[in-house]
Parts: structure tokens; sequence; C-alpha cells
């Protein structure tokens, strides 16, 4: 029973997905919920599945072809026999059986033999008739050793005719012989090329990142503003209660959630910061979804935390260790990625000192965290060394006056700067 592999229903707003790769080929066996091909939207890749045991039989598209939804990838043969060629019919096999065979016959003019056709489909023998080749002499990469039609298509690729020679005999010998006479010459190595160029098509996600950084910043009025915090009093208190806070929540203590719990506090007294444009209104969020910008190997993405002002410490950081996890398996879902108020971005963890993040339409601003550096600072007029960081805030400045920028900014520090007051929320 054939069985077709469609692409399932894709996340709202989202039109096509590109076929990242085939992780079966044709004539492969495969279990019920095994993945067979991986399909990439605009952030997200989804895995499909095959929705019973059985062996794949054809392939319809391709690596790198668009798809929609409910539009047919692949079928499989759920009786497990995809390779087995179909049964002649009863005319045939009498035809076959009156035929008296040749002995004299040059067995390389003969069809197949039974033992190697049984091994092929109905489809691949045909192109094996249809190019005169002998099975036998082709390696199959199918279940069991079976050939396949890209079996065929390789073998026939690799077939090379040389080109019939139109000098004379005498003067191919005299070739022959002179060139047994001349010396041997070995040609230089092949040197790598310095000017050498690759090219590939830009997958969905980074189109998709690019086409959104560009819109940004054409319709919005950016601006940054910057100020350092000393990260000192956050970095004892992490030192002073990882063990304890691990074993307590099974997570351990990070950056992360003292600036997501800044950031809330911060966009309280601001909240102009957690709002965002929509046509010629104003829409202010009275909850703080925040994103955490995480990167992956297929580009950046954000998945939201949201309601923030209601998690504790612990939670942050249990979400943001799963959303990383999920982020490097592409396991996160559209919704988890969509919306938000507010973005944290690290740029410090790759090592940057300072940088002007882009905000996140359709929100108004994003905070940038960067490299912590020992530095000298002055503290009670004496200069002393401090684990130092930059911060950036990036902001629309159609909604955000200067003054309130730089004040949230200045809370975010204040707040870092003596973590017991965003306990105290004071």
């Amino acid at each position: 029973m054939s069985i077709e592999i469609t692409v399932p229903m894709l996340p709202e707003s989202v039109a096509d997905a590109l076929l990242l790769d085939w992780h079966k080929p044709v004539g492969a066996r495969v279990r019920r919920d095994e993945i067979l091909v991986e399909l990439e939207t605009d952030k997200i890749v989804l895995e499909v599945v095959a929705p019973a045991d059985g062996v794949i039989i054809e392939i319809l598209q391709q690596k790198g072809a668009t798809v929609k939804a409910g539009e047919v990838l692949a079928k499989i043969d759920a009786q497990g026999d995809g390779g087995v060629a179909a049964p002649e019919s009863e005319s045939t096999a009498q035809n076959a059986a009156d035929t008296p065979a040749d002995s004299n016959s040059n067995s390389n003019d003969e069809k197949p033999a039974p033992h190697a056709e049984h091994r092929m489909s109905p489809a691949v023998r045909r192109l094996v008739q249809e190019h005169g080749l002998n099975p036998a002499d082709i390696p199959g990469s199918g279940v069991d050793g079976r050939v396949t039609k890209q079996d065929i298509l390789a073998f026939i690729g690799n077939q090379v005719t040389p080109p019939e020679s139109t000098e004379p005999a005498e003067s191919a010998e005299f070739a022959k012989t002179a060139a047994l006479a001349a010396p041997t010459i070995e040609p230089p190595p092949p040197t790598e090329s310095k000017r050498a160029q690759t090219r590939e098509p830009m997958s969905r996600l980074r189109r998709t990142i690019a086409e959104r950084l560009v819109q940004v910043q054409q319709t919005a009025a950016l601006l940054s503003t910057f100020n350092q915090v000393n990260m000192q009093p956050v970095m004892d208190l992490r030192a002073r209660y990882q063990e304890k806070f691990e074993k307590a929540h099974g997570v351990r203590l990070g950056l992360m959630s003292f600036f997501v719990k800044a950031s809330v506090a911060a966009l309280q007294k601001f909240p102009m910061l957690n709002a965002a444009i929509d046509a010629t209104d104003i829409v202010q969020h009275h909850y703080y979804d925040i994103g955490i910008a995480v990167s992956s190997e297929r580009g950046l993405v954000v998945p939201v935390v949201r309601n923030c002002e209601r998690l504790s410490v612990a939670d942050i950081e249990i979400q943001i260790r799963d959303f990383g996890r999920r982020a490097g398996a592409g396991k996160l879902s559209m919704k988890e990625i969509s919306g938000g108020t507010f973005t944290i971005t690290n740029g410090g963890v790759f090592g940057s000192l300072l940088s002007t993040p882009i905000v996140n339409p359709p929100q108004s601003a994003i905070l940038g965290m960067h490299k912590i550096e020992q530095r000298v600072v002055a503290e009670n007029e004496q200069a002393v060394i401090r684990p130092m960081m930059y911060l950036a805030l990036s902001y629309d400045h159609r909604i955000i006056d200067g003054q309130q920028a730089v004040q949230f900014l200045v809370a975010i520090k204040e707040l870092l700067e003596d973590p017991s007051r965003i306990l105290l929320q004071i």
C-alpha cells in the first residue's frame, strides 16, 4: 500500500518552507516516526516523520525546493516491498515459456538474470533495458543491495566513451613509439588557488533576518545610548550562592536572569520602552515578555520568556537554558519565538566589547550586554580594578525620548550594582 508523505500544516503567517535535506534515499527502509526530511521556515525547522513502517519508493521534492502545506514530498510502500518488481502477466509468462532458449547466443546480449532483475523496481528495469545495461555491473545502494534509479543514473554518468581516433594506424604507432622514447616529465603539482569563490543560496532564516533588519533601519528612527556597570556585586552574589542555588533548582545561576529582572524593574518605571507603534497608535504593554537573543547554527533566533514580572530568578534560568538547548537543535516552535515586548542580546559571549544592537520590530528598544573586562575605575577617590561591562540601549526615537532612554539605562546600572534593590523593588 502506497502512502503519501506531505508537508505538514505550517505555522500561522508562514506561506511556504524550504526543503533542507532528505535523511533517507529512495529504496531505504524506514520505521514509523523516523525522521525523513527537514523543512525550514522563516524561523524554525520542521521535521517530517514516516507515518508507518515501509520502504521509500519515490521522492517528489528534492533538496532546495520550496514547498507548501499539503504538498506531496514522497511516497512509501507500507508493505515494505518497494524494491520488488511487479509480477509478470500470464501472457508474458506464456510467451517466455514458448520461446526456446538459444544455447549459442552471447550471454552479454541476454536480458538481466532473474536473480538480479527481481531486486529492481519496474522503473529501474526499464532504465536498464533502455540503456542496454547489465545489472550485475551496477552497485546497489538500496535495501539489501537493491539497485535504485539513482544508482542507474550515477552509473550512466560515470561511463565515458573515448573519442574515436582519426589518425592512420601508422601515425598512431609512431606516436606510441615516440612517447615511449621521450623522457618522462612529471607535471608540476597543482597549486591551490588563492582567488577561489563559492556560491550558495541564503537560507530561509538568513533571508528573513536580512529583510527584517533592513526594514527596521528604513522605518524606525534608531538611536543608541551607552553606560557601564560594575559587575562585582552580581559576581559576588553568584559565587556566594551558586552551589546552593544549583542544588535547590537544578540549574546554574547565570548573569542573564539578573538582567531580565533589572530590565523588568526599569521598564515598569519607564513604560514607553515596553511599548510599540502600530500605524498611528502607540500600544503600551502592561506585561513583560522579554526576548532573549540566542545564536544557533542556522542564525539568530529570539525565544520569548513570557510574564517575567511573575517569574523567579530560577524560573527564568530554567527557561533560558531550555531555549538555548532547543535553539541549537532547531526545536523551537513558532509561538515561542513570536511576540515579545523588549529584547536582551549578549554579544559579550563572543567577545564583543561594545556594539549597537538593532531593535527587533515591532518592539521599540533592545538592551545589549557585552564582555566583562577588568578595568581601572575610580571609587571613593581611589583607583581600583573592577569587572566592568559596557551596556548599550538602542531605541526608536519616534516614541522614546533621549532622557527616558538614558534614565532607563541608569536604572539598570543601579539595580545591577546593588542587586538587593531588585528583591526590594526600590
